[in-house]
């Protein structure tokens, strides 16, 4: 039979370790809320068995069972907050202090008022499983439809813990066995073995559930612009990939916007780079309030921005060609004094079947579309429009005459 009072002494060890790793992480990464939640739980737990170990050596009294069974009722529910601020939902201190000043009561009466081991223990369990039992729906349930590795250890550990509970209780109530924490035999040995293991599972679930939330972070970064905070060139490449082979799979078109700034080397040249790239983020800006839910804006280098217009023709493609030029417009006639005016020149392009899953041929249609824009005065788009005979694209050598500017006006 395994010592109880060693076993504790472990459990308050490993606790301890594992708040130690979430200060570490919560020093480490300060934007992420939920590990400040999850070391002060592992910290709870610690001190909440350190209390109620104090039992053991004070078989009269019942307070350092009181103490540690709130304290470690109180580490679930700090759990079960960490749990809502990673899915980014808002947390209810009310509801923590509800359940835990909830339970202290309850098991204030079953010790001081009438001493009952059975409603304590009943008592104890139900309190220990109401944070898991709620956070299931959310470990389980996931972020937009994707459940990660680590929230499915986290949710089945916890099933395992309110199933352990339930044993407990039951075996308390039925009178089938020993189950005090305080108690030396195998029963409570087996309990106190299993429900160590299960905390440490559940709490290494949620250190899955943290690296790969700063793996994803990290591979977004990979593929934002550091200027403008869109999309980057690989992002770019990447989503027409996504979309060619989508259009290749159902036929329907989606459009391509390729954008250049026209003059901005002057800009660069005459006001300075700090200049340049407050255009650059402005013009972003002015851009995204044009742009669908669903199109993507993304730099491709320099003074060069893509948008990619999914389930869209040249048509649309034109309006929304359209809405940026005239928002650029009217914000050029509003600058005053040291206000620099954003002019600017588009290509558009449309997939069609010739081009199949090669992204390059459809920029390769859109660049001459803005090459045409360019040669017909700027500030202006133009579209690409393939002869419909043909039976295929070139991607290096596109006549172009099959580029025709359709918006002639200028400011």
């Amino acid at each position: 039979m395994l010592s109880v009072p060693t076993l504790w002494t472990v459990f308050v060890v490993n606790f301890l370790s594992l708040g130690l790793i979430w200060t570490y992480v919560a020093r480490s990464y300060p934007r992420f809320d939920a590990a400040r939640f999850w070391t002060g739980s592992a910290f709870a737990a610690a001190a909440g068995a350190a209390t109620a170990s104090l039992r053991l050596a004070d078989n009269v009294s019942l307070l350092p069972l009181l103490a540690g069974g709130t304290m470690l009722i109180f580490a679930a529910c700090l759990a079960f907050m960490g749990i809502k601020r990673f899915y980014d939902r808002p947390v209810s201190w009310r509801l923590t202090a509800l359940i835990t000043g909830s339970s202290f009561a309850i098991l204030s009466f079953f010790i001081f008022v009438y001493d009952s081991m059975e409603m304590r223990i009943l008592v104890y369990s139900v309190a220990q499983t109401i944070p898991m039992a709620l956070s299931l729906k959310l470990l389980l349930s996931g972020q937009n439809g994707r459940v990660s590795p680590g929230a499915r250890l986290a949710g089945l550990v916890s099933i395992l813990i309110i199933a352990l509970y339930a044993v407990r209780a039951g075996g308390t109530l039925l009178h089938i066995g020993d189950f005090s924490y305080v108690s030396s035999n195998s029963a409570q040995s087996l309990i106190v073995l299993m429900l160590m293991f299960l905390s440490m599972s559940w709490n290494f679930g949620f250190l899955l559930m943290a690296m790969d939330r700063l793996r994803n972070e990290v591979a977004d970064l990979a593929l934002l612009d550091d200027l403008t905070g869109v999309g980057n060139r690989r992002h770019l490449l990447q989503r027409l990939s996504e979309e060619c082979a989508r259009s290749d799979r159902s036929g329907e078109p989606f459009a391509l916007l390729v954008i250049d700034l026209d003059g901005f080397k002057a800009v660069n040249d005459t006001h300075g780079h700090a200049a340049g790239d407050a255009c650059l983020q402005h013009f972003t800006l002015m851009a995204q309030t044009r742009l669908r839910t669903g199109d993507m804006l993304a730099r491709t280098g320099g003074d060069e921005f893509c948008v990619v217009l999914p389930s869209s023709r040249l048509r649309e493609g034109s309006m929304i060609a359209r809405r940026i030029l005239d928002v650029c417009r009217l914000d050029a006639e509003a600058c005053v004094g040291s206000d620099i005016p954003i002019s600017l020149s588009i290509g558009v392009a449309q997939w069609t079947p010739e081009i199949g899953t090669f992204p390059d041929r459809l920029m390769a249609a859109a660049d001459h579309a803005l090459y045409a824009a360019k040669n017909s005065g700027k500030n202006r788009h133009a579209v690409y429009d393939p002869a419909p005979t043909e039976a295929s694209i070139a991607a290096e050598t596109i006549p172009e005459q099959r580029a025709r500017v359709l918006n002639f006006s200028s400011h």
